[in-house]
């Protein structure tokens, strides 16, 4: 396995081609190293055109929502970006070369715990791991420029909403088992002015207790 080598063709193949056309977003996925965020027995799958198995029955997405994803924000680096379900941590890795700062929720404390030490390791410091329930957003923060959401709701969180800027943009899958829609918004006023990316099949958003 020769990483840089098998990013090189991700990027390529699995995104450029089909579609992701933003060269910031495309040389931040080509920066960061996928295989530091999945179990030692998976890093040679760690640059398949499919979803990996994380703990917890959670999931690291496939590198082409990652990138759908983030590029449907529209970054332009200075913004202060909010991402529920941090996972293992990837996806926060590679908005942390898009973003100014970004905070992102987790509610499983292992899986927490785990992406602070691999974002640690990687030098990246711009990124707050925090373990609460992503459906209540982290206000602390907020109004924020983007909100990316990487499990499926049923419908929108409302708190999500509230804090998100005027003019901000939100990305998450909505609907349940293997219904769902990621579904990118831009909020204008109280209104978000939604449309549909894809569909998708993305792991239920876990609620707190």
């Amino acid at each position: 396995m020769d990483p840089d080598k098998e990013r090189a063709c991700m990027v390529d193949h699995q995104l450029r081609r089909r579609g992701i056309a933003d060269s910031r977003v495309l040389s931040a996925m080509g920066e960061v190293p996928r295989e530091a965020f999945v179990a030692n027995a998976r890093q040679k799958d760690a640059y398949l055109d499919a979803a990996l198995p994380l703990s917890h029955g959670q999931t690291i997405s496939q590198p082409l929502m990652v990138a759908m994803s983030i590029e449907a924000l529209r970054l332009e680096g200075d913004e202060t970006v909010l991402e529920v379900g941090a996972g293992s941590g990837y996806q926060a890795a590679v908005l942390s070369k898009l973003a100014k700062k970004v905070v992102a929720i987790e509610i499983i404390p292992e899986l927490a715990a785990s992406a602070r030490r691999v974002l640690g390791s990687l030098g990246i410091d711009n990124v707050e791991i925090i373990c609460a329930d992503g459906r209540k957003g982290w206000p602390a923060d907020a109004p924020y420029d983007g909100i990316v959401v990487a499990a499926a709701a049923e419908e929108v969180p409302p708190a999500l909403i509230e804090q998100l800027k005027e003019g901000g943009r939100l990305v998450i899958p909505v609907g349940g088992g293997w219904g769902q829609s990621l579904q990118t918004s831009r909020k204008r006023g109280d209104v978000l002015e939604t449309e549909e990316l894809c569909r998708c099949v993305f792991v239920p958003l876990v609620h707190g207790s």
